[in-house]
């Protein structure tokens, strides 16, 4: 009976600590894709360098998932670890970033400690609350992205402020995530052990996902700049970072019911619609109301789409957190890094139309991914 009583509260319990953790973790994002790409313009860096940057820390993602899938097992201790290193990555940041080479090292350890920690929390959500109450935790996570864009937009001076902001929110994550730790009560079997965990039998729906963040990496890394180029104050384009984030938040504490619904056309539907957003952006770039129509799609595009391929996930594989590191790992990792050096590439007036082309690929694939899944079933 009293174990009972306990699996009963574990959700009441989990919610505030979940959501504290959700809040820094994603606040701590904020800084670095909205305000720390434009530090680094205004200390020198080119927008090629700023695209190279920002690549390593995905592409770390990328790799992890491998070592663990082989070699490691994402135990309570190996994510305290990666709390540490990705407080340790964010005060390296401050003494390296005069430095390409050394500042670009940094990135790597802090973008591999990062890929670590959220798969890990994930899992102990999806695990433990409702599809409706898993919504409503993590809009925390929105909450802290969006309270930080707007604080930030109004009291930054120099670019080194962003860097003490960015280990603030690292230290905050790493409190909070640390207390989870003992109240995590899931399998933490040798992803070894699993014979059957497979990439490739899914092959289109991996390759769907990697596409969708390649075309994300326009958006992360260079909306700040793409926009404020069109003489949009920083202020401003700070309130369009916070709508996009507000409508977010609607969609994760409302979304419940459209998750009992077929997830799969869910994601090809927030795909097509995201490709629209991109197009907006292209065609009117300057035009303040119509970035904010764009920037209310992300209620689609990012809210329920992320919380619909996660969900997704969790139901094809018996691997739950080593199929979120995948996620995590193919989409932000592989697709970030990839989006990263792209955009940076091609950065100019047509960013925008071509990341509209990527998406449109990235539905066509979904396609291609139900047909094959028909015929596995």
């Amino acid at each position: 009976m009293k174990t009972l009583n306990q699996n009963l509260s574990t959700p009441t319990l989990l919610s505030p600590l979940l959501g504290a953790y959700y809040f820094f973790y994603f606040a701590l994002v904020g800084v670095y894709v909205i305000f720390l790409p434009k530090a680094l313009l205004d200390l020198g860096y080119s927008t090629v360098e700023v695209g190279i940057i920002y690549s390593a820390g995905p592409f770390m993602r990328f790799v992890l998932p491998f070592v663990f899938r082989h070699y490691l097992t994402l135990t309570p201790k190996v994510y305290l670890l990666s709390l540490l290193f990705t407080f340790i990555g964010s005060l390296l940041f401050i003494g390296t970033v005069e430095s390409f080479w050394i500042y670009l090292f940094s990135n790597l350890l802090f973008g591999a400690a990062m890929g670590v920690s959220l798969p890990y929390i994930e899992t102990i959500a999806l695990a433990t609350l409702s599809k409706s109450r898993y919504g409503k935790v993590r809009l925390w996570g929105s909450l802290g992205f969006m309270g930080i864009a707007l604080w930030l937009g109004k009291v930054l001076q120099t670019p080194y402020e962003v860097l003490y902001y960015l280990s603030a929110m690292a230290l905050f994550t790493f409190i909070f995530g640390a207390i989870l730790v003992k109240h995590d009560h899931t399998s933490h079997a040798s992803a070894q052990d699993d014979k059957h965990f497979s990439l490739s039998k899914y092959w289109a729906f991996w390759v769907s996902i990697f596409l969708m963040q390649v075309a994300f990496g326009g958006f992360y890394n260079f909306f700040t700049i793409y926009e404020t180029a069109q003489g949009i104050s920083l202020e401003m384009v700070s309130w369009m970072w916070s709508f996009g984030v507000i409508c977010e938040i609607v969609m994760l504490y409302f979304q419940g019911p459209l998750l009992q619904r077929n997830l799969l056309h869910i994601l090809q539907f927030a795909t097509l619609v995201t490709s629209l957003r991109w197009l907006m952006l292209y065609f009117f770039p300057d035009s303040v109301t119509l970035t904010f129509a764009s920037q209310s799609l992300h209620a689609i595009s990012f809210a329920l789409y992320h919380t619909a391929a996660i969900t997704y996930i969790f139901s094809l594989y018996t691997q739950k957190k080593l199929a979120q590191q995948f996620f995590l790992g193919i989409a932000f990792g592989l697709g970030g890094s990839v989006g990263a050096v792209l955009s940076g590439q091609v950065y100019g007036e047509k960013i925008f139309l071509i990341e509209a082309f990527i998406t449109f690929m990235a539905f066509l694939v979904l396609l291609i991914h139900q047909k094959r899944k028909g015929k596995l079933a």
